[in-house]
């Protein structure tokens, strides 16, 4: 019988594998058990044991109390996915990786069991000032501040769940670089995963494939809370291809970064801007994400406070309504820009409200509106002409506007509709161009 390569590859592979197997460390065995009382003496001893002999430590399904449980470097710690629980026995985090090293944790559940930390900068698992650090398939949930808090360190998070914490499912400050990918974050009070700095600092992480649901603002404000993914003062983050829905304010907002991507998103029923860049941004790329639902589709603002330079290209943009029930001072607007910007190759469709801005009162400097589609809009697009004080340049140019129900192109003073056609009477205004446009009733 003539043995085919792929099965003598699969036997070479199990071959490898079995000793690697073997040579665990089984929690059982060594005074850990579930449902017995708390179990922190016993795990720190297995972990430091298995850390010590260069051995994986499996923990067998069951739940085990715990708090304060240091892990050391070099240790892989695997239990059964979703029924290997490590809950907190008392007012603390259960676990925190400290000043370590190359630790993996796999199939381990973290939960909130006789209480976990209520501090809002705490976490159930804490991982601080530590590097190489990986999290696959993992879960935390009820957590009566965060699920996941990093400060100051390197981790890769891999098919973990969050969900039913009070404040964010992750919460990272001042990162050494996160890889979040192919998580579930769910019903938390304050946030899904926070990208946060001290100050304004290169981050560079990667979030990408994630799923997002259901996040509230239990702590009220007009928008640092109630945010699916939320880039503060943290730069050079890329943030693609998450599905993001039922968020209070933004499905995704930055504030007061740099160089961040935002692409290929869904975002779906955002209580107030489904994307955000804001307050002090810069090198902002927003592109090919889909909006469905929002009060504004997304923003580019806060010229007054530095907020410039950003690309908005390739989205779709429907269904904004009028008003946002969390923030009566955001109207209905699809895309909306202000300084440094191109605006080109979007469609927006279905706002109760105007399809695309450019600037507000004198915050309009060199912005870009072109090649878009709009349609079914209250008006079309609208172009700040306040006269107030100079404003730099802006051109619409080559794009197609339908069924605006109160106007095509028009200019604004603040609030006030004071051009209702500005294709035609665009040169009464400074440093406004607007031509090739296709306005349609």
């Amino acid at each position: 019988m003539t043995l085919r390569r792929r099965t003598l590859l699969a036997g070479f592979a199990a071959s490898a594998a079995a000793p690697a197997l073997a040579q665990s460390l089984d929690g059982s065995t060594m005074g850990i058990a579930p449902d017995a009382g708390d179990q922190s003496a016993a795990l720190q001893e297995a972990l430091l044991r298995a850390a010590g002999e260069g051995r994986p430590l499996f923990l067998p399904a069951g739940t085990y109390l715990a708090t304060n449980l240091l892990f050391p470097s070099d240790v892989l710690v695997e239990g059964v996915p979703g029924a290997t629980v490590l809950a907190a026995s008392a007012a603390d985090p259960v676990a925190r990786i400290s000043g370590n090293t190359d630790i993996t944790l796999r199939g381990i559940a973290f939960n909130n069991g006789a209480g976990g930390p209520n501090d809002g900068r705490r976490g159930l698992l804490e991982i601080e000032a530590s590097d190489r650090i990986t999290l696959e398939d993992c879960s935390f949930s009820g957590s009566p501040s965060n699920g996941l808090l990093v400060r100051d360190a390197a981790a890769a998070i891999t098919r973990c769940h969050f969900s039913g914490h009070a404040q964010a499912g992750i919460f990272s400050m001042d990162s050494r670089g996160l890889r979040v990918s192919g998580c579930v974050v769910t019903d938390c009070g304050n946030g899904g995963i926070l990208i946060w700095s001290a100050d304004q600092r290169r981050d560079g992480s990667i979030i990408t494939g994630n799923s997002i649901a259901r996040i509230d603002w239990k702590g009220g404000g007009d928008g640092q809370n109630g945010n699916g993914i939320n880039v503060f003062r943290s730069s050079e983050v890329i943030v693609a291809d998450n599905h993001i829905t039922d968020c209070a304010f933004s499905a995704v907002r930055l504030n007061a970064t740099r160089d961040c991507q935002v692409s290929g998103n869904v975002c779906i029923n955002s209580g107030e801007v489904a994307i955000f860049s804001e307050f002090g941004f810069s090198g902002s790329v927003i592109a090919n994400n889909v909006i469905d639902g929002a009060a504004t589709g997304i923003s580019i603002t806060n010229l007054d406070s530095g907020g410039q330079v950003a690309v908005c290209s390739g989205n779709i943009v429907r269904n904004i309504t009028a008003t946002s029930a969390v923030n009566p001072e955001t109207r209905g607007v699809g895309l909306y820009a202000e300084a440094e910007t191109v605006i080109s190759g979007n469609t927006v469709t279905g706002v109760q409200g105007f399809g695309i801005v450019a600037g507000w009162g004198p915050f309009r400097r060199n912005v870009v509106v072109t090649g878009n589609t709009v349609s079914s809009v209250t008006y079309g697009i609208g172009v700040s002409v306040v006269d107030e004080r100079p404003s730099g340049p802006v051109a619409v140019t080559n794009n197609q506007v339908s069924g605006a129900a109160s106007g095509g192109i028009v200019g604004m003073r603040w609030d006030e509709l004071v051009e209702p056609d500005l294709a035609a009477n665009a040169s009464r205004y400074a440093q406004v161009t607007v031509a090739g446009n296709q306005v349609a009733g």
